[in-house]
């Protein structure tokens, strides 16, 4: 069994998370938010968030032991962009992407 929590439409760049959320994979839950609390990112901290949030389902809904626990999966995909717009020189306008990210972090028990 396994407990899942997401977080949709977070403005971050998926880009920039996936660099964050790379270092927690496969790690114990507790060495994870060890490493999340050392990183000084925006994304870190909303990471860390889902993190609490999905051991937090696997403790309270399916009844799984927190010492046990480490993250399975982890990714981070694209969300809607923001298409907004910039002034650029001699009075042209460009485009300018503000990407954001949805995140989700499974975590389970480790079977040998």
């Amino acid at each position: 069994m396994d407990a899942k929590a997401s977080a949709k439409t977070i403005l971050t760049a998926p880009r920039k998370t996936r660099l964050v959320i790379d270092l927690i994979r496969g790690k114990s839950v507790s060495e994870a938010e060890q490493i999340l609390d050392n990183k000084n990112k925006k994304s870190s901290r909303i990471i860390k968030k889902v993190l609490t949030s999905a051991v937090a389902n696997a403790d309270n809904n399916l009844g799984m032991d927190v010492s046990k626990l480490y993250v399975k999966e982890a990714y981070v995909d694209c969300g809607p962009v923001l298409k907004r717009i910039r002034f650029g020189s001699r009075s042209h306008i460009d485009r300018h992407d503000k990407r954001t990210s949805h995140i989700t972090i499974v975590v389970g028990y480790k079977t040998k």
